[in-house]
């Protein structure tokens, strides 16, 4: 692995337009960098943060997107949205040092818990997390409230 990864955050609809390709990789319901970015502004407001890894010319290698929360479950806590490695790199270690760089965030910020969700179908990404020491704790439940693309404005 390349220790010449450097990490730092998107903070810009430049630098997540350069980002959407990644995210595609993970989320592929995503339909285009405006409407992406047009996404990002609003989980901004939720304290939604994307770090980048990037080779040393500056391409996005992988993404993790965060926030900090409080709860009555695990207090101040970091809950990462989003992790994902570019597919030719899966493997190559930038996700766990991803992980590393989020945890890190969590604990300078003074959080309790670092928390993720992943779906049950995910059995490698489910190995991946328990090699990087988070545990299985509880099952995600969902129910769709909306169609997508009918989501209400704000």
């Amino acid at each position: 692995m390349d220790t010449s990864i450097v990490f730092r955050h998107l903070d810009t609809p430049e630098d997540w337009t350069r980002a959407f390709d990644v995210m595609k990789e993970l989320r592929p319901h995503l339909t285009d960098p405006d409407t992406f970015c047009a996404q990002l502004r609003r989980q901004r407001e939720e304290s939604y943060r994307l770090l980048a890894a990037c080779d040393d010319e500056g391409a996005i290698l992988g993404l993790a997107g965060y926030r900090t929360q409080t709860n009555t479950l695990y207090g101040r806590f970091v809950y990462v949205d989003d992790l994902v490695v570019t597919a030719r790199l899966q493997g190559s270690g930038i996700g766990a040092r991803l992980l590393d760089t989020v945890r890190g965030i969590a604990r300078d910020e003074h959080c309790a818990h670092f928390v993720l969700d992943t779906g049950l179908h995910m059995a490698l990404a489910q190995r991946f997390y328990y090699r990087n020491a988070l545990l299985a704790k509880g099952m995600h439940f969902v129910q769709t409230l909306a169609v997508p693309g009918e989501e209400r404005a704000r």
